[in-house]
């Protein structure tokens, strides 16, 4: 059996739709502007993107968390980066490398929560 790590991806309205188009198996390739495709490792830290930023700064006022499982041995490859407290732990995957990670993905990309913002 594969040994797998839980990750979770703070979404907005069109990558959502984006990851729905692939049948929930695979992320969107990154805009020019987004060189780092940013897993989060825990359901918290991506509720707070969710929740905060993108249903309160998109132009749609909506927010999803994304839940999925990635090969270990894939992940074992990238460092976990923590970028401001203890809860907000994530990877960074350059962009050249988001379709072996996709690649890498088990099973189907699951929507765990949804935001509106105000």
């Amino acid at each position: 059996m594969v040994e797998t790590v839980i990750l979770y991806r703070p979404v907005g309205a069109k990558e959502l739709a984006l990851i729905e188009q692939s049948g929930f198996t695979e992320f969107p390739p990154r805009l020019p502007e987004q060189p780092i495709f940013y897993p989060v490792t825990n359901e918290e830290y991506a509720t707070q993107i969710a929740r905060d930023w993108n249903a309160k700064l998109n132009s749609d006022r909506k927010g999803y968390v994304a839940k999925f499982e990635v090969t270990k041995s894939f992940l074992d490859n990238y460092e976990r980066q923590i970028v401001g407290g203890s809860v907000h732990e994530e990877y960074w995957i350059p962009a050249e490398e988001l379709p072996q990670f996709n690649a890498n993905i088990i099973g189907q990309i699951e929507v765990i929560a949804e935001f509106h913002g105000e």
